[in-house]
């Protein structure tokens, strides 16, 4: 089983190498390609993407839409979802396939963590995040979430929803077969925080999971919290 991996991205030309970069110290004979689906980006992700080894797909913007361009743009048998200012771990790819080795399981992500420095704030926030994915089999994005190709067909591909599309993908498979958490730990920024407060940012995650479980519009939640 090979994997691809799939980095959505829109204007990340200080992240990207990192990201793409952490993708491409995988192993080679199981990382089948890097996929940047760029949903327009003015400035110069596309070719720090490249130079670092990724290929690029054109999509409309909107993490949803991006998504599927890299899904459709790859024929490997797993796909690997990766933020662009996420960094996986050494030996994800060994992971996946160990895991996937189980024709139960369709799929699942890996621990969450923030990349260095951490404030007592954040580690207060990177353990909450653990004991909910852990907890609730119910992970963010930002945790480099894995289907297979066939699971992710069985469900219709990706959610096109204009916010949360994560939480419906891990609901939806969930459904249909057994989603594990990884032992590793992704590498994620902490830049949101930073810029919105790590409070404030806790409490708009909390507003919209909220909403997201009770069924409220996406377009409301988005705007709810600044999207």
């Amino acid at each position: 089983m090979r994997v691809a991996v799939v980095i959505p991205a829109l204007d990340e030309e200080g992240w990207i190498a990192e990201s793409v970069a952490s993708a491409a110290a995988g192993n080679a004979q199981l990382v089948a390609e890097i996929i940047v689906a760029d949903g327009g980006s003015r400035d110069g992700t596309g070719h720090r993407a490249e130079a670092c080894g990724a290929r690029i797909v054109r999509s409309p913007k909107g993490r949803a839409q991006q998504l599927e361009a890299g899904v459709h743009a790859s024929d490997a048998e797993a796909l690997l979802f990766l933020h662009a200012d996420t960094r996986l771990p050494p030996g994800f790819a060994e992971s996946i396939v160990e895991a996937l080795a189980d024709p139960a399981v369709v799929g699942g992500a890996f621990r969450f963590g923030f990349a260095a420095p951490r404030t007592p704030s954040l580690r207060i926030v990177e353990w909450a995040a653990r004991v909910r994915s852990e907890a609730l089999r119910l992970p963010y994005g930002d945790q480099a979430l894995f289907v297979r190709r066939r699971a992710l067909a069985a469900i219709g591909g990706i959610p096109r929803v204009p916010i949360l599309e994560d939480l419906d993908l891990v609901a939806a498979m969930k459904r249909h077969g057994r989603f594990v958490i990884l032992p590793l730990a992704v590498q994620t920024s902490a830049r949101r925080y930073e810029a919105n407060g790590v409070w404030r940012t806790v409490a708009q995650h909390a507003v919209a999971v909220g909403a997201w479980w009770i069924g409220v519009d996406r377009t409301r939640i988005a705007r709810w919290i600044g999207r």
